[in-house]
């Protein structure tokens, strides 16, 4: 009898790649970070945060409802925003937001209007000196004296100076006599001032090279205001109309020319300025004897000195 041989068995076992978790821990460290800014946010927020801010906040988390329905710094006001230290960074000059006074919406709404009138007033302004600066360049006769006319923005308004140079003096030696070609530069000059609506002021300057006898009789204090005037007459000449002008006044060697030596040619000079309308406010009030900085107080007191009692 044939010796039976024992079945073979043969297990085959299924491998199942498992997945990859190399990439658990990033998610939680994730949520870590996430939940400590979040912490670090509400730590910051109320510790900037005033106490009645808070009181309101606190309030609405308890009768939300009624905080919502009654306003208040804790329903979401505008103004309640986190202040930090000094005026509010989340409002611009002009802006309104609710919870304002009536003055306040006025006085916003003044400093915008004001605010656009400079800006364009500034525009305007930067027009004519370009307008002056291109006419200089298309006159022959005035390109070659560009040199002694200095034209600039200031805080004034447009500045139009000419100055003399040690050998082409604007006027006659101890004179308010004007040289032809100082007559052609403001009859250009004059033309030009029509296309802005501002009023011009006019000053004249010398240098400190005194009179004799200067301090008893004619001295550089009115040959000063003589070149001012004749100035003006021949800006009126080009074509400026008259009422334009504002102010005409001599400086002598007062006001030397940026850091030149007060014997300096350059200090013998007309300025011309068309002012903006601050400047003009400034100089009209000065002049009428009104404070500027506080003229209803002020006109108020002339008023009073003058009722008879």
């Amino acid at each position: 009898m044939s010796e039976q041989k024992a079945p073979i068995v043969v297990k085959r076992i299924k491998k199942v790649a498992g997945g990859h978790h190399g990439g658990a821990w990033k998610i939680a460290y994730a949520d870590f970070v996430t939940a400590m800014m979040a912490f670090f946010l509400l730590m910051w927020l109320l510790g900037s945060t005033t106490k009645g801010d808070l009181e309101g906040i606190a309030e609405y988390f308890k009768t939300p409802l009624k905080v919502a329905m009654q306003g208040g710094s804790g329903s979401g006001d505008s103004s309640s925003v986190i202040k930090g230290g000094g005026a509010d960074l989340t409002r611009e000059d002009g802006q309104i937001k609710r919870g304002d006074t009536e003055a306040e919406k006025k006085s916003y709404n003044l400093k915008a209007a004001q605010a656009e009138i400079e800006r364009l007033e500034t525009a305007k302004l930067k027009q004519l000196k370009k307008k002056l600066e291109t006419a200089i360049d298309a006159n022959p006769t005035l390109k070659q004296f560009k040199r002694q006319l200095l034209i600039d923005i200031t805080s004034e308004g447009l500045r139009i100076q000419i100055v003399d140079e040690q050998n082409r003096p604007m006027f006659n030696l101890a004179s308010a006599e004007l040289q032809p070609y100082t007559k052609v530069i403001l009859h250009e000059i004059g033309k030009t001032l029509n296309d802005v609506e501002n009023r011009v002021s006019l000053s004249g300057h010398t240098d400190a090279t005194p009179y004799a006898n200067g301090a008893r009789g004619y001295s550089n204090w009115e040959l000063s205001a003589d070149r001012a005037n004749a100035s003006r007459r021949e800006l009126i000449v080009g074509g400026m109309e008259e009422d334009k002008m504002l102010r005409v006044v001599g400086l002598a060697s007062s006001v030397p020319f940026g850091s030149a030596g007060p014997f300096d040619p350059v200090n013998r000079r007309i300025s011309i300025i068309v002012m903006n309308k601050r400047t003009e406010e400034a100089v009209t009030k000065e002049a009428s004897g009104v404070n500027v900085t506080n003229g209803a107080e002020a006109r108020s007191e002339v008023e009073k000195a003058g009722t008879p009692r």
